[in-house]
């Protein structure tokens, strides 16, 4: 009888995917990734095997049964995944099981070892209909021999090299086998991939693009530092893949010289480096970042992935490329990159395999959260070790995250772009930064009412809200925080802009939501106690451009309400202590200190969810390798938004037309969701709960629709649903 991959609904059989064809185009795909880090005889075998258990004929009824082009997702559906994994296991002897994670959890996602309920062990022993029959039509494969650095992970019982390596061989099967299927099923939505140009297309056009915006430039003292630091990256570029640190103070340049050291590191020093992937921290700056590629790049070369992407600018390659990340450029967050490197779900760990032979810069790099910072900084080692592929840890305050005595977690051999970096920072230096003590918000709002141009960062919204409340409502005073939705903010953004190019008044309240590389350049900021990296951001806010008569002025204080800020109680702490201690907190011997409190000297800390303790190499033939993959992705969130709920702002005509849109649907589907991430503002969960069903409107599980903007929602400061009050309540 023939045997067949997938049906095309009612169309007769001899339309059908055969099987033996499916696998085979499958195994050649996951060879192709596997070979960017030395696997391909194991992506290979890996697609060959993965769908063995179809041969039944129990899945063979089933699918002439069903109505579906693709039936394993249909209700009632065979265990077809559960054979590859049990033929690996028994025919390949203990390595075999590392593939057979992969090919067990190719459509439910990598399983834990050992569980109370489903778990890999149960599926090597789950009892399966006759399927061995189909071995009959695949040709035998070649055994695969272990990468060299994957015998010495065995050797050495690196237990998390050895789950890394099966993760991403996961990577490969699954796009692989995403990837087939829809060349089957849907082909002209496959035609639609792969339209990006290359690096070796772009990088000309950048580097003409660059130079020619360089020499259109007046020879300022920081135009001239700006290419100074370029063409360091440049002579840098050279070098071979690894760790690289890109330590350039706020406005000194560093987006377009981290890309510009990309692309001629891909030129020159390592030629077998396939693409650039571009982690910014927040959502609230990718778009700026991407939009800055896109001027030297062109419109169509650069791929952002984050949540605020608006559909309607997203063309239809440019979102299937999203899937896999099957581009030469790409723009994402930390949240999404780190969260998929330790996910188990098949759509996040598709694009893993991408990851090899990258450039990989992390902006910001300091943002790394301490209580995963261990992990991480596992995971960032191994791509660089084993999958060929480098890494700019580009930040203003650069934390120091080497490896030394006392830092055994560290990276080892990180080479600095800038030729000096002490020197560097000295002829950039356009701030003073000055600590003035505990300032009440009367007294803070009669110094912002005492300038013509001032910006005023605290650290919670509520305090944010208050504080402009003092300064009152008028032309020239503006509110930023997360209660606004990004719509909302992204138009105050530029119309603070346009005050500031004008020169009229303006007046600031804040959150950290305007860090980051948010360009505005501001005579005046003040700031409350934070992180060291936090006060050097706020800095970066003023005199930005050196444009000013002498320094900026940046004015570091505490507030009145320090029990609530609590959650920066850590941060804080450091940079109190090193400001004690240094007379300018910028300083890089300053930054070395604070990093040491907030880093080095938090051991206890470095893996808080103990996430690498999820994965065990056991003395046992029948069960070698006893890794929690799915523990590990339910554990592992670097932002923790558990106990928040999304509330949908009835903002502007496209936000009031959307609403309106939802009423009237049973659930939204996925381009709706991604509209409507531009006029969402999370709220808690306690919050959320108080006001569901009144002044929030449940359309769709955590998602709802404020009911009352016009009491709820001020045009000015953004959501308000709960009571405002002094101390506690600022939390």
């Amino acid at each position: 009888m023939p045997f067949f991959a997938h049906s095309l609904g009612d169309r007769p059989e001899s339309e059908w995917q055969p099987l033996n064809k499916h696998l085979e185009e499958v195994a050649q795909k996951a060879a192709e990734f596997g070979s960017d880090f030395g696997a391909a005889e194991w992506g290979y075998i890996a697609g060959l095997w993965h769908d063995l258990g179809k041969y039944s004929k129990e899945f063979q009824d089933y699918l002439k049964r069903s109505s579906e082009a693709s039936a394993e997702s249909l209700p009632g559906k065979v265990d077809h995944s559960s054979a590859g994994a049990q033929h690996l296991a028994k025919s390949i002897p203990i390595i075999g099981h590392i593939l057979s994670y992969a090919i067990a959890g190719h459509h439910t996602g990598l399983l834990d070892g050992r569980a109370t309920d489903a778990c890999q062990e149960r599926r090597l022993d789950k009892s399966l209909p006759r399927w061995n029959h189909g071995l009959q039509e695949l040709p035998p494969p070649k055994m695969p021999e272990l990468p060299g650095f994957l015998r010495i992970a065995l050797a050495e019982r690196d237990s998390f090299r050895v789950a890394f390596f099966a993760r991403m061989l996961f990577s490969c099967l699954v796009d692989a086998d995403f990837l087939d299927t829809e060349r089957f099923i849907n082909p002209g939505q496959y035609r639609l991939r792969n339209t990006f140009s290359t690096l070796t297309e772009l990088a000309p056009k950048f580097f003409q693009s660059l130079y020619r915006l360089e020499s259109s430039q007046a020879d300022s003292s920081i135009n001239i530092l700006r290419r100074a630091v370029r063409l360091d990256c440049e002579t840098a570029a050279a070098l071979p893949p690894g760790f690289f640190s890109l330590t350039v103070p706020t406005g000194g340049g560093k987006t377009l010289s981290s890309l510009a050291f990309a692309l001629k590191h891909f030129r020159v020093g390592a030629p077998c480096l396939k693409r650039i992937i571009y982690v910014v921290p927040f959502t609230t700056i990718i778009e700026q970042n991407a939009d800055v590629f896109r001027e030297h790049l062109g419109n169509a070369a650069v791929l952002e992935h984050h949540s605020n992407l608006e559909p309607e600018k997203e063309s239809t390659a440019a979102r299937l490329a999203a899937e896999n990340w099957d581009a030469p450029v790409i723009v994402t967050t930390s949240v999404q990159f780190y969260d998929s490197l330790f996910s188990n779900r098949t759509s996040r760990c598709r694009k893993l395999h991408r990851l090899a032979r990258s450039i990989i810069i992390l902006d910001e790099a300091q943002t790394l959260p301490v209580e995963y910072l261990q992990p991480c900084l596992r995971a960032l080692s191994e791509l660089v070790a084993n999958y060929h592929s480098t890494v700019v840890l580009c930040t203003a305050t650069q934390p120091e995250i080497k490896k030394r005595d006392d830092f055994e977690i560290g990276i080892e051999g990180v080479r600095e772009i800038v030729t000096d970096p002490e020197q560097l920072y000295a002829n950039l230096k356009r701030v003073e930064v000055a600590r003035i003590g505990r300032q009440t918000d009367d007294d803070l709002s009669r110094r912002l009412l005492g300038e013509d141009q001032a910006l005023c960062i605290v650290n919670t919204t509520k305090h944010a809200r208050l504080l402009f409340d003092l300064i009152g409502e008028g032309k020239g005073h503006f509110h930023l925080s997360a209660r606004m939705c990004p719509a909302h903010r992204r138009l105050r953004l530029r119309q603070i802009r346009i005050a500031l190019d004008r020169r009229q008044t303006c007046r600031v309240v804040s959150t950290q939501v305007v860090e980051a590389g948010v360009d505005l350049d501001f005579p005046v900021v003040y700031r409350a106690l934070a992180g060291l990296d936090s006060i050097a951001q706020a800095a970066g806010r003023c005199n930005r451009n050196g444009e000013m008569q002498g320094l900026g002025k940046t004015y570091v204080f505490t507030t009145e309400y320090p029990e609530a800020e609590s959650y920066f109680a850590d941060t804080s702490n450091c940079a109190g202590q090193v400001m004690e201690l240094y007379p300018d907190p910028l300083d890089l011997k300053a930054n070395e200190h604070y990093f040491k409190l907030y880093y080095w000297d938090q051991q206890s800390r470095w893996d808080a969810r103990h996430i690498l303790d999820n994965f065990h190499l056991e003395q046992n033939r029948d069960f070698p390798f006893n890794f929690g993959f799915e523990t590990t992705a339910r554990d592992f969130h670097l932002i923790d938004d558990e106990d928040q709920c999304a509330v949908l702002i009835p903002w502007g005509r496209e936000g009031r037309a959307l609403c309106e849109g939802l009423r009237s649907i049973p659930e939204p589907n996925r381009k709706i969701l991604r509209q409507s991430q531009r006029f969402m503002v999370r709220v808690r969960r306690r919050v959320w709960n108080r006001h569901s069903g009144t002044n929030i409107r449940l359309i769709y599980d955590n998602l709802g629709i404020l009911e009352s903007p016009e009491t709820h929602y001020s045009k000015e400061t953004g959501l308000n649903l709960e009571a405002e009050g002094p101390g506690a309540h600022i939390v």
